[in-house]
C-alpha cells in the first residue's frame, strides 16, 4: 500500500509540474502568426457600394472602432468582453502609418475573411470574421473604407497594444481559436424574396447577432452558427461602459423567457429604437439600436427567429438608467 501511495504521489507531482509548465508556456507566448495568401482583388468604388458600405460599417465596424474623442475609426479600448484581456481595436482610418492606408483591397478582404493581418498575425475572437458575408457586401465595406467619409479620413493616433488574457492564449494554443479558411468559391447575395433565408443571412452571417445572443463567445461555432451552445437563447456575459455585468437576452420564441409573446411590430421597434414591449428598461450598450436597418430587414430576422427551436432560459434584465 505504501508503494502504491508513493507512486500515486509521484504521478500527481509530475502532473502538477507538467500543468504548471504548460500554463507558464501559454502565459508567456504571444498570439501566433500564420502563412498569408495574397489575394489579387481590386474593388471598384461606386456610389451604390459606398452607400451600402457606410450602412454596413455603421453597424459592423462603428461599435468597436469609433473613438468618441476623434470622431473617427481610430480605435478604442474594448471593455465589453474582458475575459479576452485588455483589448484595443486598431486604427482603421486611411492613415498610411497608424491606419490601413497602405493595405491593399486584398489585404483587407483576407483579414475580414480569415482573421489574418498582412504580416500573418492572427486576430482572436474579439475581431469578428465575416466568413459567410456575400462578396458584394464585403466589396461595399471596402468601398466605404476608401471613401471620403470623415470616419475613415487619415488620423495618426495609435492605440496601445492589446494584452490578451490567459483564456485567449489558451484557446489559441489548443486550436479552439484559429484562422478561418479563405472561401474557395464566390459567396452570392442572399435571396431577399425568402424572408426566412434573408433573416438567417442578416442575423447569422451579415451581423452575426447569434455571436452575442448565444451562450458564450468562446464556444460559438462560426462555421455552423446553429451548432453554437444556447443558440440565440442569450446569457452571454458582457459588460456596460461602466463595467457592470450584463447578459445578452434570449431571442428564441420561448413564451416565458424569450420573445415568444412579442409581435413583429414590437420586435421591429426594439431592434430599431431600443424600446421593448411593456415599457421596461430600454435596450442598452453593448446592444445598439440598429436604426439603419429597414423594416423589411428586421422583419426578415423575426421570420427567421420564429423557425429556430425555442429554449427555456431566463436572463435577468439590467437597468442602467
Amino acid at each position: 500500500m505504501k508503494k502504491f501511495l508513493k507512486a500515486l504521489l509521484i504521478i500527481i507531482v509530475i502532473l502538477v509540474v507538467a500543468v504548471g509548465i504548460c500554463a507558464s508556456y501559454i502565459s508567456m507566448r504571444s498570439i501566433p502568426k500564420y502563412a498569408v495568401k495574397k489575394i489579387d482583388v481590386k474593388v471598384e468604388s461606386t456610389a451604390a457600394r459606398v452607400e451600402r458600405g457606410t450602412k454596413l460599417a455603421s453597424m459592423l465596424c462603428r461599435n468597436c472602432h469609433y473613438n468618441d474623442a476623434t470622431h473617427k475609426f481610430t480605435g478604442r479600448e474594448l471593455t465589453e468582453a474582458p475575459q479576452f484581456g485588455k483589448i484595443y481595436s486598431r486604427n482603421i482610418t486611411q492613415d498610411p502609418a497608424a491606419g490601413i492606408g497602405k493595405w491593399s483591397d486584398g489585404d483587407i478582404i483576407y483579414l475580414l475573411r480569415t482573421g489574418l493581418k498582412p504580416d500573418g498575425q492572427y486576430l482572436p475572437p474579439y475581431m469578428p470574421k465575416l466568413i459567410h458575408i456575400s462578396d458584394e457586401d464585403l466589396y461595399s465595406i471596402i468601398a466605404f473604407l476608401r471613401s471620403d467619409n470623415n470616419w475613415v479620413q487619415p488620423d495618426g493616433i495609435r492605440m496601445p497594444l492589446s494584452k490578451p488574457s490567459f483564456l485567449t492564449k489558451f484557446l489559441v494554443t489548443i486550436g479552439a481559436m484559429k484562422p478561418f479558411d479563405y472561401p474557395s468559391a464566390a459567396i452570392p447575395e442572399p435571396d431577399t424574396s425568402d424572408m426566412v433565408k434573408w433573416g438567417k443571412y442578416i442575423s447569422c452571417y451579415q451581423f452575426e447577432c447569434f455571436s452575442c445572443h448565444s451562450k458564450d463567445f468562446a464556444k460559438n461555432d462560426y462555421y455552423s452558427p446553429e451548432k453554437s451552445p444556447g443558440f440565440f437563447a442569450g446569457g452571454n456575459k458582457m459588460f456596460t461602459m461602466e463595467g457592470k455585468e450584463i447578459y445578452s437576452l434570449n431571442l428564441t420564441m420561448d413564451k416565458a423567457t424569450g420573445i415568444g409573446n412579442w409581435t413583429e411590430a414590437q420586435f421591429v421597434a426594439a431592434v430599431k429604437t431600443g424600446a421593448v414591449p411593456g415599457g421596461g428598461p430600454l435596450l442598452h450598450y453593448p446592444m445598439q439600436p440598429y436604426s439603419n436597418l429597414t423594416d423589411s430587414e428586421v422583419k426578415a430576422i423575426f421570420a427567421y427567429l420564429k423557425t429556430i427551436p425555442a429554449i427555456d432560459h431566463k436572463v435577468e434584465r439590467l437597468s442602467v438608467q
